[in-house]
């Protein structure tokens, strides 16, 4: 699936949408600055993604601090039968640039 600029995200969750949006960042990196994804870094994401069956065929945003965690989170994901992962594209470097911290 296509991945997701920071712009088209901001403006969905500003709308209220019911999103699934994951940050695959390390803790610390979640702590400094989040914007409410929920927290599961990388390296757990194989032990976790039992827990994310349900979501396999609905939306799932992923983003890290500038798309490559995320984007290797993306393939895992899609490798295990996900059909709609996406990726945001700069991840939380594009999103502070854009809107700020």
């Amino acid at each position: 699936m296509e991945d997701i600029s920071v712009s088209e995200l901001k403006e969905r969750m500003d709308k209220g949408e019911k999103l699934n949006v994951y940050d695959v960042r390390e803790l610390h990196e979640y702590e400094e600055f989040n914007i409410g994804a929920i927290h599961i870094p990388l390296g757990e994401l194989p032990s976790k993604s039992a827990d994310l069956e349900a979501l396999k065929n609905e939306e799932i945003i992923l983003h890290c601090r500038s798309g490559a965690r995320s984007g290797n989170a993306k393939m895992y994901l899609e490798d295990l039968g996900f059909t709609k992962v996406r990726n945001l594209l700069g991840g939380m470097l594009a999103w502070q640039d854009k809107f700020g911290a």
